[in-house]
């Protein structure tokens, strides 16, 4: 009795139980509504890109032409700088040390031409000819003694050694009369050239050197290429600048007064790109803040795509054809580097691509 009634009633139970418990979890899956409403496209036709805003300069990275140790740095992130003003120092006082040292070296090559140049003075001059009167006095004495010695033909009053002496005595004296005629003419004719022109080729070499350190001195001191607002300062007084190309730039400067949208357009879009065709960007997080772009030109290159938005339906394993548009910065209020979403109007008739019609 109980196996032939109890059993099938119970399983009928369980099953019953299963079949409400399964109708009671079933839910409609319910689709939450967006954080934040998308943009809606404004054409009837268009390519949508995604697009970054940069200064219409592009962004400057700044780096230190000798590295070193950074002493000083001026503007903050947000000034606005001129063309050739300082951002920041390095340690360079190692060449202001040498550049005292060819300073000093300088004077004293200017001191050597200017003496050359007004040589002789008036009081050297007449030491030079006081110098030759006395060797030509010294000179007729020892022609005097040596006569007189030559004159003596008894050898027993004057010996062979002291006749030898006074010819001797002679002769060095003639040496000193010509020395002293060939200095007063020395003196007479003035600075030989070629002193003089070794004497100007050292003042030039020690002019050369102090301008070689004085630009060794200014490659310590950087300054902003160009008029520009710092967007970004990654160094500090104290801190060590490397030199060259760095994976984080030590400034960046950028052109703010007008900035530019770089739009990237997938390789399989691209062909459908119209340059007469109107463009929009839409600030991110907010549809209705929008403005209108103004064309500017195609970079010629298609590129690997590097602006990632992070979407899940992204495409990553692409290339993309990059637009520049610009706009005006008080039409709507973005900082750069934000990312828009882009919509380019396509042409009812679309022809072969104008992606590398370059400006």
């Amino acid at each position: 009795m109980i196996t032939r009634y109890l059993i099938p009633l119970l399983a009928l139970v369980g099953v019953l139980f299963a079949v409400r418990k399964v109708a009671a979890g079933y839910r409609e899956a319910v689709v939450p509504p967006p954080v934040v409403e998308p943009p809606r496209a404004p054409f009837d036709a268009q390519i949508a890109a995604s697009g970054i805003v940069e200064p219409s300069s592009e962004a400057i990275a700044i780096s230190a032409a000798v590295g070193g140790l950074v002493l000083e740095t001026w503007p903050q992130a947000g000034e606005s700088v001129a063309a050739g003003a300082p951002l920041f120092r390095v340690d360079g006082r190692d060449i202001e040390a040498l550049l005292e040292v060819a300073r000093s070296e300088l004077e004293a090559a200017r001191a050597r031409r200017q003496r050359l140049e007004e040589w002789p003075r008036a009081e050297e001059a007449r030491v030079a000819e006081a110098r030759q009167r006395a060797a030509a006095a010294e000179l007729e004495d020892a022609r005097l003694r040596d006569e007189r010695a030559r004159a003596v033909k008894d050898e027993r009053a004057l010996s062979s050694e002291e006749r030898n002496r006074r010819r001797l005595a002679f002769e060095a004296a003639q040496a000193r009369a010509a020395e002293a005629e060939a200095e007063l003419d020395r003196h007479h004719e003035g600075t030989w050239e070629p002193d003089l022109a070794v004497a100007r080729a050292e003042v030039n070499q020690a002019e050369a050197r102090i301008r070689s350190l004085e630009i060794e001195f200014e490659r310590r001191m950087v300054r902003a290429p160009r008029d520009a607002t710092v967007l970004q300062v990654n160094v500090r007084s104290g801190e060590y600048a490397a030199a060259g190309p760095l994976a984080r730039p030590l400034m960046i400067l950028g052109d703010t007064q007008v900035l530019h949208v770089r739009a990237d357009i997938d390789e399989h879009e691209a062909w459908r790109f119209r340059r007469e065709g109107q463009a929009r960007a839409f600030l991110r997080g907010n549809r209705d803040l929008a403005t209108d772009l103004e064309f500017v030109r195609v970079e010629p290159y298609v590129v690997p795509k590097r602006s990632l938005t992070g979407e899940s339906t992204e495409r990553v394993d692409t290339r993309v054809l990059q637009v520049l548009y610009r706009f005006d910065p008080a039409r709507l209020r973005v900082q750069v580097g934000q990312q828009v979403d882009v919509f380019i109007e396509v042409p009812a008739e679309n022809g072969p691509t104008e992606g590398a019609s370059g400006r």
